[in-house]
């Protein structure tokens, strides 16, 4: 199948280590096959950070993306390939689909940060927003996985609560800064798949 090719908003601006980058280039994605789904026994999940906070139009649109549908949004960075494929293995260990997707970048992601109180041009760091809550860092990676139809990342999603917040995040701190660098970007946005349609957020909701 033909992957959709969208460039993404060019008037993000990203943290300094990513501005190099971020400022010049959009990103495609690129896509696994469907691997065998496994059913998770699922450790505790992370407290969030921090409760949604609505700013101007950013409560609208958050409340237009839940109103029908309740299921959590992974923010990513639309421009990298190991986010990339960190979401083709959300994709495959989620057959019942109960995660959405939406490039930081895209009109959706940046007004779904402005509501989790985040400054929405900044794509340092992984989100998932839930209806009444948001975790960014490694507090959303091991939130995530406890989503995921696989026994084994259940079980990492537990044993990584025993660690500070601060290890873990100084660890997800370390591989975020040096992402482009390790598996580098793409040419254009990955805004959507067309094996998953309804998997995948990229324009906010019109008031």
């Amino acid at each position: 199948m033909v992957t959709p090719r969208v460039h993404c908003r060019r008037d993000v601006v990203a943290p300094a280590h990513f501005e190099m980058h971020a400022a010049s280039r959009a990103v495609s994605g690129t896509f696994a096959s469907p691997s065998r789904a496994f059913h998770a026994s699922r450790g505790p999940p992370p407290r969030a950070r921090f409760a949604p906070r609505a700013s101007a139009g950013a409560g609208d649109v958050a409340g237009a993306l839940f109103s029908t549908d309740k299921r959590p949004v992974i923010l990513f960075d639309g421009v990298c390939n190991l986010c990339n494929g960190g979401v083709n293995l959300a994709l495959d260990l989620d057959p019942p689909g109960k995660l959405r997707f939406a490039a930081l970048q895209s009109d959706a992601g940046r007004a779904l940060l402005a509501r989790a109180g985040r400054d929405p041009s900044d794509i340092s760091s992984i989100v998932l927003v839930e209806e009444h809550a948001a975790y960014v860092k490694s507090d959303a990676v091991l939130r995530i996985a406890t989503y995921l139809e696989n026994p084994a990342l259940s079980a990492a999603a537990a044993l990584g609560m025993v660690f500070p917040g601060a290890l873990r995040d100084a660890v997800y701190d370390l591989v975020a800064a040096n992402r482009y660098e390790l598996l580098g970007l793409k040419d254009e946005c990955r805004l959507g798949d067309d094996r998953f349609d309804d998997r995948f957020v990229a324009d906010a909701p019109s008031e």
